[in-house]
């Protein structure tokens, strides 16, 4: 089977491939703006995706990234202000549970969101985030 290709579009041209518009529409499902986050951010996650998924992600891929996105950009409070209590809990437990493994999907997401200093503060102190 064919590698999945993301784009950007080109001059208004040609338009965005498939996946980065599903990340869009759950990013704002998730209560972040996708203009919040740059393009190359966005790009780098459904190239991680894809190299997770080779075929095809699975139906709440999106939707999963999307809320640890927005966790680590909107911080705990605004995110669970707008999301809810449970989704809220189930991120954190997956930033631990990223931390404790190190070299994960989630750790992955999460250290680009630092590196690209998206991350809010209160994340990044709560959980004892660092860059090495």
């Amino acid at each position: 089977m064919a590698k999945r290709r993301s784009s950007l579009g080109f001059l208004g041209m040609f338009g965005r491939s498939g996946d980065l518009r599903q990340l869009d529409d759950a990013m704002r499902k998730a209560d972040l703006h996708p203009a919040l986050v740059p393009e190359g951010v966005k790009l780098t996650i459904v190239n991680l995706m894809n190299d997770r998924w080779p075929n095809e992600p699975p139906a709440d891929a999106y939707t999963s990234v999307a809320q640890l996105c927005g966790y680590c950009v909107a911080g705990p409070e605004v995110f669970e202000q707008a999301n809810g209590r449970e989704p809220t809990l189930q991120v954190e437990r997956r930033i631990e549970a990223a931390l404790e493994a190190g070299d994960s999907f989630d750790a992955q997401i999460v250290l680009m969101t630092l590196h690209a200093k998206l991350i809010n503060a209160e994340v990044v102190e709560r959980h004892g985030l660092t860059a090495e």
